[in-house]
């Protein structure tokens, strides 16, 4: 009975549960972006290079016979593949980046110094105090 409860401890955790989230978000911005791209960007760029339908782009190794289809690599669909990869990564980029940003200004409002630190900044300031007054006491001597 052990190994199934710690399963079940380990399944519930909150970092497997954010994860599942993120993998289900991830999944319909993936499909938001596939539409984004094939419905939205290639078209028009198909019509800048002479209305080429970039999806139907391909290379025939073998041409077709009675007996067997033609062999073709696809590049075209890889193609919008690359550019939906793009799109996404420059997205998640953006997003990570803009988290950051929001992370250092809530740690800098958050840290107050600790009092060792307040101490050790008491400490400085007053060997920094008695230094400066006996370098003004060497200075009236001369």
């Amino acid at each position: 009975m052990g190994i199934f409860k710690e399963f079940r401890q380990f399944a519930v955790k909150g970092n497997v549960m954010d994860l599942a989230i993120g993998v289900v978000i991830g999944m319909a911005f993936a499909k938001i972006t596939t539409s984004l791209v094939t419905d939205i960007i290639m078209p028009p760029m198909g019509i800048l290079v002479d209305e080429i339908d970039f999806s139907e782009l391909s290379l025939t190794i073998k041409e077709a016979t009675e007996a067997t289809e033609a062999v073709t690599i696809n590049y075209g669909n890889l193609l919008g593949v690359s550019l939906e990869f793009l799109i996404i990564a420059f997205s998640i980029f953006i997003i990570v980046r803009q988290l950051n940003k929001l992370k250092r200004k809530e740690e800098k409002k958050t840290t107050p110094p600790s009092e060792e630190i307040l101490l050790l900044r008491e400490i400085r300031d007053s060997l920094k105090s008695k230094e400066e007054a006996k370098k003004e006491e060497k200075i009236k001597n001369k």
